[in-house]
């Protein structure tokens, strides 16, 4: 597995990286055996009191983990992360690896798109002239984008799709439902519950 140890004004020193890179491939070999690469990223957090470790993992095709973790010093910060990937990881692990296997058998390729980062403008006035098109506004036809990256939309039941959202924390995910080939969206609610848009196919 390949892995990347960065830091955000923080040094990462060769002790840190070793450790994290020897961790995380043991995490991986145990609950995990075609997890491809991670990247783990060390920052402070906003009030620069504690030091903050996330980790991407990508543990096959089109499956993703996050984990956050937060310590008094960079090491402390990446234990609690990878406990916390390491508790995801062994509470899916036979879900995950029969989706994997599905995947790996699946004939239909995942959909291409692309998804992009709009620049966040300032807040227009409440009394702010309407936009040409009626909505009141062209901050965001206008937003300029600074990312674009390809996106895949993969084919999906509800339940899995839910799985990934809680694997990933993703705020959102959109899929190709399996079901009715009606693209769909779950999404984690501000009260903790999982919403779920259902748009029929056409």
């Amino acid at each position: 597995m390949h892995i990347t140890v960065a830091g955000k004004q923080v040094g990462t020193g060769e002790a840190l990286k070793t450790h994290v890179r020897e961790d995380l491939s043991a995490i991986a070999r145990k609950y995990f055996d075609r997890a491809l690469e991670a990247n783990v990223t060390f920052r402070r957090d906003v009030k620069g009191a504690f030091f903050a470790c996330d980790i991407n993992l990508k543990a096959g095709r089109n499956i993703f983990m996050r984990a956050e973790g937060e310590g008094a010093d960079a090491h402390r910060a990446f234990e609690e992360a990878a406990g916390h990937l390491a508790k995801r990881l062994r509470r899916y692990r036979r879900r995950v690896n029969g989706h994997a296997r599905d995947l790996a058998e699946e004939r239909e390729e995942a959909e291409i798109t692309r998804q992009f980062a709009l620049q966040r403008g300032e807040e227009e006035p409440e009394d702010a002239a309407p936009a040409p098109n009626g909505h009141g506004g062209s901050q965001v036809d206008h937003s300029p984008i600074v990312a674009e990256q390809p996106a895949e939309i993969a084919r999906l039941s509800v339940g899995e799709a839910v799985m990934r959202l809680d694997l990933t924390h993703a705020p959102v995910l959109m899929f190709r439902n399996r079901a009715s080939g009606g693209l769909n969206v779950v999404y984690r609610r501000p009260d903790g519950c999982v919403g779920w848009i259902d748009a029929p196919a056409a």
